[in-house]
């Protein structure tokens, strides 16, 4: 006898598959929206012959069947991580330029501790390797600066960084060496 899936069944549906969509941000979007509207269009099935709690029972975790889904695009063991590049990416700039920022602060504060009143220009070639030199120009008590940009090695270490903090290099399409061929038996 079928049941009737009431709003109240579609909502808790709705969770789990939502719940399920988040774990499966590392497929690709097609893959992810297919597995989405499978699994959405096999619970209300289910929900209108079995009723939504036994349908969402039998589904079971959907952290594990988002396991499952990811096991079977890429295999088992570790892969790549697209949010963990991001957050690399993303945040150690912000961790770099506050360490970067401070060493420019010391130096500035150094050349106009009290006492000292030399106006004129103080060059300070920065963190080596990761900045540029900065140019400190001083008058009449006050100090502004210039320069400081990340090199060029800086975006290639950032990129390094990411890449391998996301193991990226697990996403790219596997080289298939073909098989050799079995001797015919005659």
């Amino acid at each position: 006898m079928p049941k009737t899936v009431s709003w109240y069944d579609r909502l808790r549906i709705e969770r789990v598959v939502w719940s399920l969509d988040q774990r499966l941000y590392d497929l690709p979007s097609r893959t992810r929206i297919a597995h989405r509207r499978e699994v959405r269009a096999n619970l209300l099935t289910a929900a209108a012959g079995v009723g939504a709690g036994e349908a969402l029972r039998r589904l079971g975790s959907p952290r594990e069947l988002a396991a499952q889904y990811r096991d079977a695009e890429f295999g088992e063991g570790p892969r790549h991580s697209w949010l963990a590049a991001a957050m690399f990416a993303l945040t150690t700039p912000l961790v770099l330029n506050f360490f970067l920022s401070e060493a420019a602060n010391a130096y500035q504060q150094a050349i106009t501790t009290p006492g000292t009143h030399a106006d004129g220009s103080y060059t300070w070639g920065g963190v080596t390797w990761l900045q540029s030199p900065l140019t400190f120009v001083l008058h009449q008590g006050q100090a502004t600066h210039v320069g400081g940009a990340y090199t060029p090695l800086t975006y290639v270490l950032l990129l390094a960084g990411a890449i391998a903090c996301g193991r990226l290099w697990r996403a790219l399409p596997r080289r298939r060496t073909p098989r050799p061929a079995a001797p015919a038996v005659g």
